[in-house]
This record gives structure tokens, C-alpha cells and sequence, in this order.
């Protein structure tokens, strides 16, 4: 699946190991190791980049800035605001490819007609939440940063959805699906977008490979009657979209019926015509 509807990101080359991105106004070049082929960077804007980032031998890098540029920008998509900065470990605060995910789940909650409640686990700088929110529905935001809930209230406000149902919530993931567990609270759609690795605001340790399957039976028990969808996101190596498939096939068909999708997602980029595959997304949706 690709991305469209992308006025002020596009993916302009792919080559030797590197994306030449525009972010708006501002040009970036991000390393990607799956880009194996060494084209010929014909575009001249390869030599007009705002920043380049280096990755280290020894884990992490930097940038390096080769023209002035604001610490903080935002570029839009249907409406919505993203504040934008570089970040350490070569990021942006967005994820462009996701757009298809965010028009998908729009399109569901705009169709449902009724309240729809949303659960958006590892919400991030709240891309997902802010689509939501725009289609209608009321979301619970959950991450374990403080710092990216804080994102996520400031593109909120830039998109003018400060006012939406909405809750912000900085707490570890299986934690809080536990609690909510207990207290009978249910969602009409799940989001989910676990890191391969990461720790909670109280140090607890998330390992995708050993607790992704518990966490989605965990949410199984929060899904409403009549759920909509649920959306599984990974940039994990080795989580393919076949094995996601399969996890939402045996684990969610079988109590709710429905039908499980899984595929790519990526960027095309404009050089070449060629989709740049980027991550993949599993997706369960209700018939009814």
C-alpha cells in the first residue's frame, strides 16, 4: 500500500543507502538500509539539503546541518498540523507512510454513524489520534514518553482539535490495557504501534517478540460489541506482514468474525515511480 494525498512531504530519490525527503520547505537526507541500489542522484535538490544525518559505527548519530533551518516546523495533510523537528536517531516526529492508515481509519469512523470510541497504544506525536479525532471519534492517547504526549497535545492544538474528546495519557501500555481490563472499559477500534524495544515512565521492559501476542489478547477483552477496526503497525525486521496477518487471523477471527489484511506500506518516490516499502500494517475490520 502507498501513501497519496501528500502535498507537503514527498519522497523525491532513494540511493546508495539514502532518501532525499522534502518535509515542506525543508530538504532532508535520511540514511535507510534497505536502499541496496546505487542510482544516479540526477535531482539537484541531493545537493540542496538542509541536513544530512550520519549514523555512527558505534549506535545513534547525528546531523549535520548544511543550511539554516528552524528547530521547529509543520507541514499538513488533510487538515491536520504536524509540528516537525530533527530528532536523534535520524527522526522527524512523523511517519509519512502511515497516511494510509489515517485515511483508512477516518473513512471507518466517518461511516459508522455513532459515537466511536478509540484506543491508540504507543500513540507517538499522535498522527493517528489527531485523524481520529478530525473523523469524529473520542480517543484515548497512550504512550510511555511524557515528551511525545506533549507532541501530541501541541499538533492537537496546531490543528485546532484541543477542544475533542481526548485523553492524554503518559503510562506504559500493558499496564494501562490491564487496568482498563478490570474496569470493564471497551473501544469501538485499537490502534497499535509497538517499537521493537522499549521501557515504561516506571522502567518496565517492552519486548515486541515476547509480549506483542498477550498484549493483543489483553485487547481483545476491550473491544466493544461492535468494533470497527484494528490497526497493528511494525517496523520490526522479521515481523512480516504474513506473520502479522496470521497473529490477527488466529487470535481475533475466530471471537469476532471479520476480515484480517496485511501488506506494506510504503512511499513512492518521485525519481523513479517505484514504491519505497517503509513498514507493515495488519488490519482487522468488522463486516457488520
Amino acid at each position: 500500500m502507498r501513501a497519496a494525498q501528500w502535498q507537503d512531504y514527498e519522497l523525491i530519490d532513494a540511493s546508495a543507502g539514502e532518501r532525499l525527503e522534502r518535509w515542506g520547505d525543508i530538504l532532508l537526507i535520511r540514511p535507510d538500509p534497505q536502499i541496496i541500489w546505487d542510482t544516479e542522484r540526477q535531482d539537484p535538490r541531493w545537493r540542496s539539503a538542509h541536513a544530512r544525518y550520519h549514523r555512527s559505527s558505534k549506535g545513534g548519530g547525528h546531523w549535520e546541518a548544511y543550511k539554516k533551518m528552524p528547530e521547529v516546523w509543520a507541514i499538513g495533510w488533510q487538515g491536520l498540523t504536524f509540528r516537525l523537528k530533527p530528532m536523534g536517531f535520524k527522526h522527524t516526529g512523523l511517519f509519512p507512510e502511515q497516511a494510509v492508515n489515517w485515511a483508512f481509519a477516518m473513512e471507518k469512523i466517518q461511516g459508522a454513524q455513532r459515537p466511536v470510541r478509540v484506543l491508540n497504544l504507543f500513540g507517538y506525536t499522535g498522527a493517528a489520534t489527531l485523524a481520529c479525532l478530525k473523523a469524529g471519534a473520542s480517543v484515548t492517547h497512550v504512550d510511555a514518553a511524557k515528551g511525545m504526549v506533549q507532541w501530541a497535545k501541541e499538533n492537537a492544538a496546531a490543528s485546532g482539535l484541543s477542544d475533542r474528546p481526548v485523553r492524554w495519557l503518559v503510562d506504559d501500555c500493558v499496564k494501562f490495557v490491564q487496568r482498563e481490563q478490570r474496569r470493564g472499559n471497551t473501544y469501538d477500534a485499537i490502534i497499535m504501534d509497538p517499537p521493537s524495544y522499549g521501557r515504561g515512565p516506571g522502567g518496565e521492559v517492552w519486548r515486541l517478540e515476547e509480549q506483542l501476542s498477550g498484549l493483543l489478547r489483553l485487547c481483545l477483552s476491550l473491544l466493544s460489541p461492535k468494533p470497527l477496526f484494528f490497526i497493528l503497525n511494525s517496523y520490526t525486521t522479521g515481523l512480516s506482514p504474513a506473520v502479522m496477518e496470521y497473529l490477527l487471523t488466529v487470535l481475533v477471527k475466530p471471537r469476532l468474525g471479520g476480515r484480517v489484511s496485511a501488506d506494506e506500506i510504503g512511499l513512492p518516490a518521485t525519481a523513479s515511480g517505484m514504491v519505497l516499502p517503509c513498514g507493515n500494517t495488519a488490519i482487522w475490520e468488522g463486516t457488520a
